[in-house]
């Protein structure tokens, strides 16, 4: 039988094993513990000799004391350190929940970030937190939002239904970049009953003009069974791994596919897909079993 006393230790061993994995949770893992997730592929369509390194960002959530500026421009110098030819930005830099000590403004992270460099430059698109909480881009049920404007206000070109082609070593290819497709928030204030998002997927292929290969930047996954195989790579953020994983499982995924595209390197028929999980947080101040990563993207023989 349990004696009161051993009794009593096993619940002070209990509380202090629960604060300690609090503390781990809340403090260590998401701020002490980011890393470069790398990925080396071989895509189907991808020109012979076409050496290319994407280097990606997702899911800031700029706010202190999670996300200050300050420790945004030390991702940004981690990045350029990662000697990437190209940068993307998959969307959501503002933040996504009320529990933090002040907010970082628009001109403030996007400062941080202008510190990004890469010789095919810096290409970003946006997420829907950058669309819900721009009360006036929801009133209007269009942009520019005012995340987008502080981004081309430092040069970093926002693609929403766009796409740009460049080129590496004389070969050419592009890189397209989707308008949020959870951007318009329901509500009466607006006459809104559901989610409206403003992709416009068909639209933004057809401004692809040649057979080049294409990167797609999609900041929610699920567009992901749509994609068709002129798409080499599909780039997105949006879940933050779950911010709970354990044993290659998420309790909550903010997508109707669930853990199908929760994260990492998906591969359905032929066609690939990268899910990041992302460097901040929404909802609640916790990453355990997902530490925030910056993604390293080699593509092309390496």
């Amino acid at each position: 039988m349990i004696t009161r006393r051993g009794f009593l230790r096993l619940i002070g061993g209990s509380l202090l094993s629960m604060v300690s994995l609090g503390a781990y949770a809340v403090g260590i893992e998401p701020m002490l513990l980011t890393h470069v997730k790398r990925y080396s592929l071989t895509l189907p369509h991808w020109p012979a000799g076409l050496k290319l390194r994407v280097v990606a960002l997702a899911d800031i959530h700029a706010c202190r004391p999670w996300m200050t500026p300050e420790r945004i421009a030390s991702l940004a110098a981690e990045a350029n350190a990662l000697q990437p030819d190209l940068i993307v930005l998959l969307g959501d830099y503002i933040a996504g929940m009320r529990l933090v000590t002040d907010q970082v403004t628009e001109l403030e992270w996007a400062s941080a970030l202008s510190g990004l460099k890469a010789p095919l430059g810096v290409l970003s698109i946006l997420g829907n937190h950058d669309w819900w909480h721009d009360h006036a881009a929801q009133k209007a049920g269009a942009g520019p939002t005012v995340a987008r404007t502080a981004l081309e206000g430092v040069g970093i070109t926002v693609q929403e239904n766009d796409a740009i082609r460049l080129e590496k070593d004389g070969h050419g290819f592009w890189v397209a970049g989707l308008a949020d497709q959870l951007a318009l928030r329901p509500g009466a204030e607006w006459g809104r009953t559901g989610f409206k998002g403003l992709d416009d997927f068909d639209g933004t292929l057809a401004k692809v003009s040649d057979g080049a290969p294409v990167i797609l930047l999609a900041h929610e996954p699920d567009i992901f069974p749509k994609v068709p195989s002129q798409v080499s790579l599909t780039l997105s953020g949006h879940t933050h791994g779950g911010q709970v994983r354990l044993f290659g499982y998420s309790p909550v995924v903010p997508s109707r596919y669930g853990n199908r595209y929760a994260y990492g390197h998906v591969v359905e028929q032929d066609r690939n897909l990268i899910v990041s999980g992302g460097l901040g947080f929404s909802i609640m101040p916790v990453r355990f079993g997902m530490r925030p990563e910056i993604l390293q993207i080699d593509l092309g023989s390496v």
